[in-house]
């Protein structure tokens, strides 16, 4: 009993430092999260294009009732590498690295825009079977697209939140 209360009277004497230090966690409530919501995020048109801005809007929890702030546009690259070979000389598994680029500009203009670039690679298997080798493609694009959301996001927030 002693040692439970000695860990609560601990813990709350940490909380109480961590406050008094201006230590804000980066998921919090800030300026930063908020104006996340309030992005119009513009990709390329083609899939992999859909699918990061559908993961960024999704990410970034865009509102749509309300007018952006900020506009985000990304060029998303990508390419594929065959992994491995067979005793036919085909490839056991693919290699697939996305590059996404990306600017934020506020939206009444005027700013100088801030620029970033991440970099993800996802793999995935080969198969035999044309229906299966597109499922499996497909899987590893949406894997990329929602680790190069994550990331941007992750940028965004250091960003928005260093004025």
């Amino acid at each position: 009993m002693k040692t439970r209360l000695a860990v609560l009277a601990l813990s709350l004497v940490s909380l109480t430092g961590l406050s008094a230090c201006g230590f804000t966690p980066l998921y919090g409530d800030s300026a930063a999260g908020t104006s996340l919501s309030r992005i119009a995020v513009t990709t390329q048109n083609d899939r992999l294009g859909y699918r990061v801005r559908e993961q960024l809007e999704d990410t970034l929890g865009r509102d749509g009732a309300q007018p952006p702030l900020w506009r985000l546009e990304t060029t998303i690259e990508q390419s594929r590498r065959p992994l491995g070979r067979r005793i036919d000389d085909t490839a056991t598994r693919y290699e697939l690295t996305v590059k996404g680029t990306w600017t934020l500009t506020p939206a009444t203009g005027g700013a100088t825009p801030i620029t970033g670039t991440e970099t993800v690679t996802t793999t995935y298997a080969a198969a035999d079977q044309p229906y299966a080798a597109i499922a499996a493609q497909q899987d590893g694009e949406e894997r990329a697209a929602a680790e190069l959301a994550r990331l941007i996001r992750l940028d965004l927030l250091r960003t928005l939140s260093n004025p």
